[in-house]
Order: C-alpha cells, then structure tokens, then sequence
C-alpha cells in the first residue's frame, strides 16, 4: 500500500464527537406540557426517518520539503498528490430500523480521486491493481446494505451488504474529521469497508455489542477460502464519554487460508468540557508470514507487527472557526505497512484551522509535519535516466501545507 518510515515519541491524548446539554425539567404548575409531550411521543413518518448526506471537497497540498516521483507525498491518503485534487462528490441515503418501520437500509456513492482510493477488491478493482498507482474509475459504491431489527429483547438488529468498517476513529467523509489529511492509523492500520454480515444488541443504556462476518479487509470478492471476522464493543459508561474496542481477524492473503491477520483498535472520547473535543486512537496488529515481508528474502521471521496511537484536541472558538491538533506515532516493526522492508517509526504532527464560510461551505487550511527515523520521504528513481534501477528514498521528513474547501448539502 504504501512505503517507508520511522522513529519514536509520546505525546498527549485528545479529541472528538459534540454532545448536549441539560435536559428541561417539568413542573407540575403547568397543564399546556401534556399537550407538548404527546406531541413529542408522535413517531417519526416514513420520510422523516430518511438520513440525507450529501458533500464536495477540493483541496490543493503543497510539499515544503519536496515531493517525490510524480508529485507524490509519500505516506499520504487523500493528499497524496502535491497540488489541485478534486477529491470527491458523495451522496448518501439511510434509514435505521425503527420500532414503527423495523427496517434499514443505506447507499452511499462517491466519485473524484478519493473513490479510487477507496475501491474494495471486487468493485472496480482486481487483486493486481493496488494503491497508490491505480487506474480504476474514479467513482465508487461505498455503501450498499439492508438492516433489520429482530424484536428479541431490546431488539437484535442484522445488517448485510457493504459497509464501511468498525475500526478506527477517523472515517471516509470529509466533514466528520477534526482534520483534512487522514492520519497514519487511518491509512496504514485499518481496512476501509467490508462486504458480509453484521449482528447488533444494546444489553443497556451505557452498552452494546457488535459481531460479524465478513469477507476481508476492503474485499467485496474473497481472495481466499475463509472469512473474517470483526466485532466491537461500545460503552458510554459516564456522560460525555465513550468507548469503544473494536477487532478484525481472519486470513487476508491471496489463495491463503492459513496465515492471520488481526487489528486490535480502541477509541476514548471525551466532550465534557464545553466547546473542547478529546479523543484517543490505539492500534496493534500482527499478521502470520506477511507476503511483502517474505517476498523481500531477508528475514527468516517473517511476521508482522505493527502498533500505533493518535490523540486529538479541537475547540470551537465560535460557532464558525475551530482549531484542531492530531499527534501520532507508528511504529512498522517489519516494515510491512509502510513498504520499507524495515522496523521503521513514524510520527506527525498536524494542526487545522477551519472557517465555516457560509451555511455548509466550511474552508480548511492545515500544516503537517511527519518524520521518520529512516529515509521514506522523497522516493525518486535512483538513476532518472535508468528507472529500472529503482526508487530511492532520500528525506527523513515532510512537510506540507493544504488548502480544503468543502459543501454539504444537508
């Protein structure tokens, strides 16, 4: 997927989703409430149920430290080329299963370069066309599933098809990221969607539980004979805070049964200080003979294991300007995730400043800093004039400025 880098640090933890405020106590003085609150038990019409998403983003990057071949910034997801991208156009539509209408359903689809890049095995992709440089059409059906509920105890609710996975606390749409640009545990640790099966339970009001099959990471079409397997738990135990552990584990080689990969991810949240959002991201994964660690011939353990963290902060100085701040850190020991070939950290520092401009036209301008403990930046050919000499990595460091502009619809 991608290719180099490395060294350690620690940094704070912080950031993520707003919640609310103090619920309205009733006195008995009053009669009018009645008539308000059976206005408030009416339930939601069939239209009213229907969840309306629809955005557009463009951005420009510009690398301060130099690009490599192709004006590419190494390690990147959706800015991964230096310059003008028009990222993506998406339009989703939802409904969750209700207790009037105990069904659900959701499609999502995109087009611009971000759809490429997020193309499942199976859907506009083959198993020999893998990122960065694909040449697959530049849209993409990034959801398409149907839900629904079972009335067995609080209700057990069954969702197939594609969806986008549990893991991670970033997401594929734009405007629900603190951030523009993606961090390391987005691009580099976790799958994007999946195609199969999902079972859902709320045992209580502070927790649920998830579980499922599916058919692998970003595979709409199984590249072996088995199955994964993905699950989470999510717990909002106190107001304003939650958690949440989320897994996958299951065969992802091509035409291997045997060797497992799997992903431990947790996500802490925390909204209790006004205008303040805190979030922490924990990554470990390890896979069995890792193909890209074997096919490079060095090494007689050929496993994989990496692990990662990210802490967020953002405040809302008004209701139109945010700042944000992401610290990261990955450590590749086998070098398998970022395509070194060798233990290499990682770590970046990222800080955002958004404007809302007007209604749903927000503007983002973002400065990142990466740097690595081995040469992964700037990957150029070695000999310019003899490419099938190969590429050489020739920077410790990245530093970019991006420009975003997004609109949502709804």
């Amino acid at each position: 997927m991608m290719m180099t880098i490395g060294r350690w640090i620690t940094a704070g933890a912080l950031a993520t989703f707003v919640m609310a405020g103090p619920a309205l106590a009733q006195t008995p003085a009053a009669s009018p409430p009645a008539a308000d609150a059976k206005e408030d038990e009416k339930p939601k019409t069939f239209w009213e149920e229907q969840k309306l998403f629809a955005y557009i983003e463009n951005s420009f990057t510009a690398n301060l430290s130099g690009s490599g071949r192709g004006g590419v910034n190494e390690l990147r997801f959706y800015d991964y080329h230096e310059g003008y991208t028009f990222n993506i156009a998406e339009f989703s539509l939802k409904k969750d299963p209700s207790e009037r209408y105990p069904f659900g359903y959701g499609l999502v689809v995109t087009a611009g370069i971000d759809s490429q890049k997020n193309h499942s095995y199976g859907i506009f992709r083959d198993e020999d066309d893998a990122f960065p440089f694909r040449n697959t059409e530049k849209f993409d059906l990034q959801e398409a599933y149907l839900s629904g509920t079972i009335p067995i105890g609080s209700g057990l609710t069954l969702k197939a098809g594609k969806f986008v996975t549990l893991l991670g606390y970033e997401v594929i749409e734009s405007p629900n990221n603190l951030n523009f640009s993606r961090g390391y545990l987005f691009s580099l640790s976790l799958p994007l969607t999946h195609t199969g099966g999902l079972l859902s339970y709320t045992f209580a009001d502070w927790f649920s539980a998830t579980a499922g099959v599916v058919l692998g990471w970003d595979d709409s079409k199984n590249v072996n004979d088995r199955p994964s397997y993905t699950g989470q738990f999510a717990f909002t135990p106190i107001k304003d805070f939650s958690a949440s552990l989320n897994w996958i584990v299951g065969p992802e080689q091509i035409d291997n049964n045997n060797h497992q990969r799997y992903v431990l991810d947790w996500v802490l949240a925390y909204t209790g200080f006004k205008n303040l959002t805190l979030a922490l991201n924990v990554d470990y994964g390890h896979e069995q003979k890792d193909s890209f660690v074997t096919s490079l011939g060095t090494r007689r353990d050929t496993d994989a294991t990496w692990w990662t963290w990210a802490a967020y902060a953002a405040y809302d100085w008004t209701d139109r300007f945010r700042t944000a701040v992401r610290q990261e850190f990955f450590r590749d020991a086998a070098g398998s995730r970022t395509g070194s070939g060798i233990g290499t950290d990682l770590w970046s520092t990222t800080a955002t400043l958004q404007y809302k401009i007007w209604k749903g036209l927000v503007g983002r301008i973002e400065y990142r800093h990466d740097q690595s403990d081995e040469k992964v930046f700037r990957v150029r050919y070695s000999r310019p004039d003899i490419t099938s000499q190969g590429l050489l990595p020739r920077g410790k460091s990245m530093d970019t400025i991006s420009v975003s502009l997004y609109y949502s619809f709804f």
